[in-house]
């Protein structure tokens, strides 16, 4: 029995590690894999964190003390991670040129020749 639950330990650790390289790769921290490129999708990486935290609540005193450690850190780091990646959102937006609204009536323009 004891070989079970080592078994079920290592693939919790795999699949909260699977969940945690999704995450990275989607705030652009890691590169993607498939093609090769660092991308970016915030929504998603939030939507990654948010699985993590879900399972952190279903599994309470379900876990043993490494496996309950493992995912509070690794959560930790994630979320520490994601509010840096939004921060520099913020930053970027702020430090953009404004557009006058010549320019902004012309990419309207531009985007409803493309609609049509």
């Amino acid at each position: 029995m004891d070989d079970l639950k080592q078994k079920h330990t290592q693939m919790f650790f795999y699949m909260v590690s699977s969940f945690e390289m999704a995450a990275l790769q989607q705030m652009g921290k890691m590169k993607n894999p498939l093609t090769d490129k660092i991308e970016r999708n915030l929504e998603q990486a939030q939507f990654s964190i948010d699985l993590l935290d879900m399972l952190n609540e279903k599994t309470k005193g379900n876990l043993n003390d490494d496996e309950s450690k493992f995912l509070e850190h690794l959560l930790g780091q994630l979320k520490l991670n994601y509010l840096d990646e939004v921060e520099k959102d913020k930053k970027e937006k702020e430090n953009a040129p404004k557009k006058d609204k010549k320019q902004e009536n012309a990419e309207k323009k531009e985007d409803n020749k493309e609609t049509k």
